[in-house]
């Protein structure tokens, strides 16, 4: 009976420890990782960073004057000596760390080993920058920071900048228009494309800049933010009628720039570099961003005179994507297919748009029409999604880089109230005034009566 008891006694609070912390690690993953995951890394980094470095061959021969130096003093074997570790940072997803490269290495041995340190400390993922030349930072992942998206509360957003997702490394995603000015962002029905292009809207909403969207899904995706669109084209006509005033409007905005700069009025728009940013800031005409939704409409024709007028949006399209960055005009194409054989122009298009966001698609086509370009590799990443994960996409641009990204959840109605909010941020474009959507009144509650009636009784 007594060793019954001391079992009780002991095994009774390990077992609900270790049933806490499973439970925990399952469903609030961020908890466990600061209070067990933390501590029990950080021991394995710094009792195994010697033995670990040099079974991933990350160790070079020491110097002679080290060797004679251990001989004349510790009298000891001298081993391999490991890149300098510098001070280990923990943070709310993590560990940074600064590894200071020895002679002859450089960043891709320690890149080409990130799997290994993985298992090596037992964390979620292992990823390596570039600091500066012999510097490498070792950014350390404790759990799948994708499964539930957290947003950092810090996020370095400013002008034409937008976070709108979590990367894989638990860095904020940010879109920013002035870098990167026009993107292509594919994904199929419930993959999380809306979400993503929520994001982007919101952000834009509370800054001073011009939003107009074509939908050509009849306006339900991007008709709740009305309120906020300077201008709303919702089918393939009004559409041809409204990237016109948007060619229109570049091509003034290019002439206040000649005017500003004394260049030639006859001197065509495709030789001046410089861009509105130059202008003074009263002159500087207002940033436009254009949403396309479900781009394929606009490539999709039934006669011959669909046809004819495909032919003039696609090419205004693709002249906003070469001459729109120095007029402050941006592009977001956004579709759930997008290939070659939409038609005349399309490729053309795509080689304007420097962004790529994958979402889950249906067919590898779109896929590769979209980070094919970029990295094989991606593909692949991006054909691997699962339906059951909507919000997660690959991300990358023309540079080559790209990375796994989760969008996380926003309604709706917050978002359509956002833009409600910031109603009176819409520039006076007069342009664009014949295009600017109806906004239904906001429905007014009957004010409650300030003395409760009473019934009538006999």
């Amino acid at each position: 009976m007594t060793d019954l008891t001391t079992l009780l006694e002991v095994g009774g609070p390990l077992a609900a420890l270790g049933g806490g912390a499973a439970y925990t690690r399952a469903k609030h993953p961020s908890l466990y990782w600061s209070t067990i995951g933390l501590p029990i890394s950080t021991t394995r980094l710094l009792g195994s960073y010697g033995s670990v470095m040099e079974a991933c061959g990350l160790t070079v021969a020491p110097s002679r004057l080290r060797v004679l130096a251990v001989k004349a003093t510790i009298k000891r074997e001298v081993r391999p000596v490991p890149p300098r570790r510098g001070i280990i940072r923990p943070t709310s997803t993590g560990l940074r760390i600064r590894l200071r490269l020895a002679p002859g290495q450089e960043p891709a041995d320690v890149a080409a080993s990130a799997e290994r340190l993985r298992h090596a400390w037992g964390v979620h993922a292992v990823y390596v920058t570039t600091v500066k030349p012999g510097v490498v930072e070792l950014r350390l992942v404790g759990y799948d920071v994708l499964r539930k998206v957290r947003m950092p509360r810090k996020v370095a957003d400013g002008f034409l900048k937008v976070p709108v997702a979590l990367r894989e490394d638990a860095m904020p995603f940010v879109r920013d228009y002035r870098t990167i000015p026009h993107q292509l962002t594919l994904g199929a029905t419930l993959s999380g494309k809306s979400m993503y292009l929520r994001h982007l809207i919101t952000g834009l909403a509370r800054q001073p800049v011009a939003l107009v969207g074509i939908d050509c899904k009849r306006g339900v995706e991007l008709a709740p933010f009305a309120a906020r669109l300077s201008a709303l084209a919702t089918d393939p006509e009004q559409a041809a009628e409204l990237l016109p005033v948007l060619v229109k409007e570049m091509e003034d905005r290019y002439d206040l720039i000649k005017a500003r700069q004394g260049i030639a009025p006859d001197t065509p728009d495709e030789e001046i570099t410089s861009d509105i940013w130059g202008l003074p800031e009263h002159q500087r005409p207002t940033p436009l961003v254009l949403f396309v939704d479900e781009v394929a409409e606009l490539f999709l024709v039934a006669t011959k005179k669909d046809e004819e007028r495909r032919d003039e949006m696609v090419t205004q399209l693709i002249r906003l994507g070469q001459l729109g960055r120095a007029a402050g005009i941006y592009l977001e194409v956004c579709g759930q297919r997008f290939g070659a054989e939409l038609g005349k122009g399309a490729t053309m298009l795509r080689a304007q748009l420097t962004g790529r966001v994958c979402h889950r698609v249906n067919d590898e086509a779109s896929a590769k029409m979209a980070l094919g370009d970029i990295a094989p590799e991606a593909v692949m990443a991006a054909c691997a999604i699962a339906p059951e994960r909507p919000g997660l996409a690959v991300a990358g641009d023309t540079s080559g880089g790209w990375s796994r990204i989760r969008t996380p959840y926003l309604s709706l109605s917050d978002a359509a109230e956002t833009c409600r909010d910031t109603a009176h941020l819409v520039p006076d474009l007069p342009a664009l005034k014949p295009f600017r959507p109806d906004v239904p009144a906001r429905p007014v509650e009957a004010p409650a009566p300030l003395v409760k009636p009473r019934p009538v009784t006999d």
